[in-house]
This record gives C-alpha cells, structure tokens and sequence, in this order.
C-alpha cells in the first residue's frame, strides 16, 4: 500500500524517533545500552538516552541503570490493533467454520512491509505444533500466505527488488532461499491463485493459501491453513483442503 504525502508541517519527528528506539528492540537485542541503541536508530547517544528514559518514565521500557529492555506494557499498543481493526473481527466467524470443517489451524495473514503478519486465527482441537501466535511475523516468502501476498502486489519490479536485496535465514534444511525459485514460486502462485509448500518454518509442516479479495477484486489478506504432513501425499492435502480454502475466501469478499 502507498504511503499517503505528509506535509512537512505535519510530521513530528520526536514520535518518529520514539517508535523508532521501540522497534530496535528485537530477540537479538533484548535488552540495550543507550549507545546500543543509538547505533541501530541512528541517533547521537544523548538522544537515544533521552528517549529510553521518556520511555522507562512512561513505562514502555524499563532499566537497570545501564540496560534498556521493553514491558509488557508495549502489547497494548499492538493490541489496539485487534481490538479496533475491523477485518480481524469479520472474518473470525468465517475461521472458526473452516477450522470445524477441515479440522486443521487457520489463519488470516496481511503484508506489513516485506513481513506477514497473523491478524486472526482459528485452532484446531488436535494437539500439534503448526500454530503462531496472532501477530506472529515472518518474511513473507517463507509462509504459504505471505508468497500468495507478494503474487498479487501490483509492483514486480518492487518484490523482486526485496528478494534480490534480502537474505533469508533458513529455518530447516528444506527452506527455499534460492532467489530465482522464490519468485518463480510467486509467479506460479498469481497463474494457480494458491500456494502450497512443505517445511519451510517448521520441518513437518505443510502450508496451503489462497488469496482473499474484496468486493473490488483487491487482494488484501490471504487465508492459509498449517497442518502436519505425516502420512498424507500432497495431492491428497490439496483435495482436502484447497476447495473449502477457496470456498471460504469468496464468501468473506461478500462482507470485506
């Protein structure tokens, strides 16, 4: 999604910093020094100090006199987001019948940037652990829902720029990190409207996704559904779960 032009006058470049030191904080850096985080914002270390101890005062971030590390007290800022969002909300009744139906975790994803981000779940009564939690992110050509998003991103040029540019971590010994396969996966998926891949995330794993449109024909979210491989072939997971995956999809455009 374009970002809409902002007036100069308008911008507030103290918020920008702030959300900035909150965003630096990440599971390879728990918890940091004023000077830590002034390397990873860009900010001279007083203004990084400055920040961090607006933050403590607040309570978003806490410290030890030299350490910085986040409070529960950020979740709410996140947790706005699904208690005000409506499509979270509308599509959940959709979830929860998919879920009863296919017996199997399903999730609705949205891009934030280049990452994928879990805005709503339904779980399935089997015990496994193919689930994220909601707000779960991961790089978009790594998920099932994430490479269908990037089939339908209007710009080409723009997604196949972000694969060129990023490294991606593999997670098992069967994740794609192969540039040229990526987005050729991604072409795939715009020409077959889903995507189904195997062990990317987790070994064991097999995901399947299609896109879900509004009434305007716009992609705005995909549908997925995670579920353990074992016995099952690939052909007869997709007869089994592509079909109601669609089905599902094309009714919530009634309502998005």
């Amino acid at each position: 999604m374009n970002k809409p032009a902002l007036d100069k006058r308008d911008w507030i470049a103290g918020l920008e910093k702030g959300l900035a030191i909150l965003e630096a904080f990440d599971d390879q850096h728990a918890r940091m020094t004023p000077t830590q985080a002034a390397a990873r914002t860009g900010m001279t270390r007083t203004a990084a100090r400055r920040y961090l101890l607006t933050l403590a005062h607040l309570g978003y971030v806490q410290t030890d006199g030299k350490l910085f590390n986040l409070t529960p007290r950020v979740l709410r800022v996140g947790w706005s987001y699904f208690d005000s969002a409506r499509l979270p909300r509308i599509v959940q009744p959709y979830l929860q019948q998919l879920s009863a139906t296919i017996h199997e975790s399903v999730y609705v994803s949205v891009l934030d940037e280049w990452d994928l981000v879990i805005i709503a779940r339904n779980g399935s009564t089997r015990v496994m652990t193919t689930g994220f939690v909601l707000g779960a992110r991961v790089p978009a050509a790594l998920m099932s829902g994430g490479l269908v998003m990037l089939a339908y991103k209007p710009d080409e040029d723009a997604v196949r720029h972000w694969l060129d540019a990023t490294e991606f971590k593999p997670f098992t010994p069967l994740t794609l990190t192969n540039k040229e396969k990526l987005h050729e996966k991604i072409r795939q998926a715009r020409v077959d409207g889903f995507v189904a891949i195997e062990q990317q995330l987790q070994v064991g794993v097999r995901g399947v996704a299609v896109p879900i449109k509004n009434r305007h024909g716009q992609v705005v979210a995909a549908l997925s559904v995670n579920m353990p491989i074992g016995k099952e072939t690939h052909e007869a997971a997709l007869a089994r779960v592509l079909q109601p995956l669609q089905e599902t999809a094309l009714a919530m455009l009634n309502v998005i």
